[in-house]
């Protein structure tokens, strides 16, 4: 199996937005507190299933472990969406996350 990229997940959103440009938010920065309230609210329904059906249900029922992993995916969009506002490119995404896991490391 292929591995799933940063590259691939913003070509997709590419794709989808170029499909409903007339119909979504426009990829800017303005564009982008639109994206982040869609995002914060998959994360919620990541966190309902949670809540509703405890963690480790949550985990090992196929049915629910779908559903996560679903909404996880939504999340996954959004937040490429809101990446696509600013331009942030992979090589920023890579080195703002390196930096701060060595950040991380080194904390407490």
């Amino acid at each position: 199996m292929a591995e799933f990229t940063f590259n691939d997940i913003i070509d997709m959103q590419h794709t989808l937005q170029e499909r409903y440009k007339d119909r979504w938010e426009p990829l800017n920065p303005e564009g982008s507190v639109a994206k982040l309230l869609w995002l914060v609210g998959e994360i919620c329904e990541v966190s309902d299933i949670i809540k509703k059906n405890g963690a480790e249900a949550a985990n090992s029922d196929p049915a629910l472990r779908a559903n996560i992993v679903e909404e996880l995916a939504d999340v996954l969009m959004y937040y490429g969406d809101v990446l696509l506002c600013f331009g942030v490119t992979s090589d920023e995404l890579r080195d703002a996350y390196i930096s701060k896991f060595k950040r991380n490391m080194t904390r407490w």
